[in-house]
């Protein structure tokens, strides 16, 4: 038995291991990316082979085996520095800023005032795809060295801790991997479908974009995860702590707040349903105030200038791609508003409350579809839940963004059209699976909602 099932999927697994290694170390960046296209097609086709085959083993081996992968997938992207993203640079800069105890909100890293925490600068012309001018004329790594930190404060306590532990680029992308793999040990606490943790600790995009490139994006995604086993047991305090803890990570943990609704409008709101998000908001403000109080609106760093150089300007609009298929440039933001409302509103009256993760991989997943992100790494957070509902389709979101991220261009509505199109065939499929169920001889008209499936631990 072991034979025909666990051996397979293993050695699978050991070959994606294997693939991703030479992904990593085989020469390409994000200022060559043609020798990564290949490589990353064959990640994802071996991804998807493991975790078929996974199906097939028996459930007792399932958690060792899907725990082993995702230690060996994030050993695996360990192997080189980052390859298409400098933002951990960034991170080590920030955490720098902090351990001299300067608040990380108050200065560019160009400014005079920090030049006794740089170093000599880079060597060499400054031509590479991660080396960038100051204005002082010497040549960092930093990306923007000249505006000053867009990261939210539990995002900027983590680079402290980095700093503190040893500091550098390596320590970045070891604790991306250790939370990439406490992720993967929180979805396999759970006493059914234990399976679907595989879609989250064996993607190669958790590896690529959480401990190769080190995102910062895989500290939200593990305390939204956290924060919503926590409101599926009805504990709203501390899921709003972490959820909370989530946005002020990364703030797309947001997206997922109606998610720890679901269900709200289908029955008289009750004062509690709103707990978590008041939970949540409060601990959002608690985190900032220290640093408004040094800092003031400093705090909001170059967040207005980001969205205007990232195309969310009124006027000059290079997100909305699907949107813009049919409608006005102009009104393509205001769609987006309608469309995301209307799911919220959905997940709402429609949600199921015992699988709140569910309702927040909608919303999350139909938000980044709206807007059409180049960056696939915010993409994380939909992989992590993924790896809670199980609804494989919704990985095609995170893969349009690395499309357009590694080929540019006029790939954004083809990228994101074809994710359209995957979710959309995934939810006709899971349909049609449903309804051939209920035809089946015996089978019940109507099943009752299933009951929670996700047991933290005690002390989560």
């Amino acid at each position: 038995m072991l034979t025909r099932t666990v051996l397979p999927c293993a050695l699978v697994v050991a070959a994606l291991a294997a693939s991703l290694a030479r992904t990593v170390t085989g020469g390409g960046t994000l200022g060559n990316p043609a020798p990564l296209y290949g490589w990353y097609l064959t990640d994802a086709a071996l991804f998807a082979l493991a975790v078929l085959l996974l199906r097939r083993v028996p459930a007792r081996y399932v958690p060792a085996l899907v725990l082993a992968g995702s230690v060996a997938v994030a050993a695996a992207a360990l192997l080189a520095p980052p390859r298409t993203s400098d933002d951990a640079y960034r991170y080590v800069w920030d955490g720098r800023v902090q351990a001299a105890g300067i608040s990380p909100y108050a200065y560019a890293p160009d400014d005079p005032a920090l030049a006794g925490l740089r170093g000599p600068g880079l060597p060499g012309d400054c031509t590479g795809w991660d080396e960038h001018r100051t204005a002082a004329g010497f040549c960092t790594h930093i990306n923007r060295p000249g505006v000053h930190t867009i990261y939210p404060p539990v995002a900027e306590a983590w680079f402290l801790g980095l700093h503190l532990a040893g500091g550098g680029v390596r320590a970045a992308q070891v604790g991306g991997a250790l939370l990439a793999v406490a992720t993967t040990g929180v979805l396999l606490i759970r006493r059914q479908d234990r399976w679907t943790a595989a879609l989250w600790g064996w993607c190669p995009g958790v590896a690529v974009w959480a401990v190769n490139d080190a995102h910062v994006d895989v500290l939200g995604a593990l305390l939204l995860v956290c924060s919503l086993g926590l409101a599926a047991r009805g504990r709203a305090v501390a899921g709003g702590v972490l959820a909370g803890a989530a946005i002020a990570t990364k703030l797309i943990p947001a997206l997922a707040l109606p998610g720890a609704m679901s269900g709200m409008l289908a029955r008289r709101p009750r004062p509690r349903d709103l707990l978590l998000p008041a939970v949540a908001l409060g601990s959002v403000a608690l985190a900032y105030l220290p640093h408004v109080l040094a800092s003031g609106a400093g705090v909001v760093g170059y967040l207005p200038g980001y969205l205007r150089e990232e195309g969310y300007e009124p006027g000059h609009i290079d997100r909305f791609g699907l949107l813009r298929l049919v409608l006005p440039e102009r009104w393509a933001p205001y769609g987006a508003a309608v469309v995301l409302l209307a799911v919220v509103l959905y997940v709402l009256r429609r949600g199921d409350p015992h699988r709140p993760w569910a309702g927040a991989l909608l919303v999350t997943g139909t938000a980044l579809l709206l807007v059409a992100p180049n960056y696939p790494w915010y993409g994380l957070l939909v992989v992590a839940l993924v790896g809670l509902d199980g609804r494989w389709e919704w990985l095609a979101v995170p893969a349009a963004g690395q499309a357009l991220y590694l080929v540019g261009g006029d790939t954004q509505q083809p990228a994101y059209g074809a994710a359209l199109g995957v979710v959309l065939a995934g939810v006709a499929v899971r349909h049609l699976m449903r309804r051939r169920a209920g035809r089946r001889p015996g089978a019940a008209p109507h099943e009752a909602p299933k009951k929670n499936r996700f047991t933290p631990p005690a002390r989560l």
